[in-house]
């Protein structure tokens, strides 16, 4: 009888035991941080038995796979989405310090961003909602400098060229897949709801960079099934009905020409209740219009085109003379 093959590779049994992403598990094993029965192992494609053969990750034993957690963060403006920073910012892992749990953050959300973050110890998972080809679907509501003229927002609906990479970095410019961009509130300054499939450095400011508008604010509401349901710097677990629909989501294939496209978690597509219930919740109150404060006439005082005289002026002017 053949023996059962356990053997995986060593970036899915780092990623199963909570330690980091696949993809960064990946850098792990580039980087010469990844031992195999104590020898240092540097090809990607090294499998291990989880259950018989000894992983290190910075000289750490893994214990098999463990208990995946999942979170939905609002990540306040200041923050950095990773573990740890270069520049000593403060990263979101900081708020899951009193949960007593490793974690880490599913893709980014930039310094100056809020909004919702997923948060787990489940690698695969990460690797499925990050994945390209799954094309999950992020919400965000957006706070844009001065009113854009529709000719200029149907070129970002379309798909508009914008810088690949970093700013700065020159490495080309790049053709963005077509976005769901609404008007939700307007003002001199109005807010868009925007829904992505991609996943693009900084790419909601340089697509609106593209058509001369600055980005005041963004803030992420949507992140495939889920809606930001938390106040900033606050977090809650996940459920298992949210769970199951993320790890659906993660898994979904590209859909062929034609088919229907799944309803993403839209602020525009809910409920008009619920549409004001999230809006009173996550855009800042719209400054009150005051009513034109009224001149207030004192009473004796005749009102007209001609000089305003006290009724009672001739008795102060008797009063000053005695």
């Amino acid at each position: 009888m053949p023996k059962e093959d356990n053997t995986q590779r060593l970036q899915k049994i780092i990623a199963q035991a909570g330690i980091a992403s696949r993809r960064k598990a990946e850098e792990l094993i580039l980087d010469g941080r990844v031992q195999l029965n104590g020898k240092i192992v540097t090809e990607l494609g090294t499998k291990a038995d989880p259950f018989k053969d000894h992983v290190r990750v910075d000289g750490r034993l893994l214990h098999g796979p463990e208990k995946h957690r999942y979170f939905m963060l609002n990540k306040p403006k200041g923050y950095v989405t990773t573990a740890s920073d270069p520049q000593h910012r403060p990263t979101v892992m900081q708020f899951f310090d009193r949960a007593r749990v490793r974690v880490f953050p599913v893709g980014r959300l930039d310094f100056e961003s809020e909004g919702l973050l997923i948060v787990t110890n489940d690698g695969e998972l990460t690797n499925g909602l990050t994945r390209a080809s799954a094309k999950v679907e992020k919400t965000y509501l957006v706070k844009v400098a001065g009113i854009p003229a529709e000719n200029k927002l149907e070129q970002i609906r379309r798909g508009i060229m914008i810088e690949r990479g970093k700013p700065g970095t020159r490495e080309g410019r790049v053709l963005t897949e077509p976005v769901k961009l609404t008007l939700v509130r307007e003002a001199e300054n109005p807010w868009y709801e925007v829904i992505l499939t991609e996943g693009r450095n900084r790419q909601i400011r340089k697509l609106f960079e593209e058509i001369g508008h600055h980005v005041e604010k963004i803030r992420r509401v949507g992140y495939g099934p889920l809606v930001l349901d938390v106040e900033p710097g606050e977090y809650r677990e996940l459920n298992e009905r949210e769970i199951f629909l993320l790890t659906r989501a993660s898994k979904r294939k590209a859909a062929e020409p034609g088919a229907p496209a799944p309803k993403p978690a839209s602020l525009v597509n809910r409920p008009k209740k619920l549409l004001q219930k999230i809006e009173s919740k996550v855009l800042p109150k719209p400054a009150k219009k005051w009513p034109a404060k009224k001149k207030k006439v004192r009473p004796g005082i005749k009102s007209g085109p001609k000089k305003q005289t006290p009724r009672f002026g001739s008795a102060l002017k008797k009063t000053k003379g005695r």
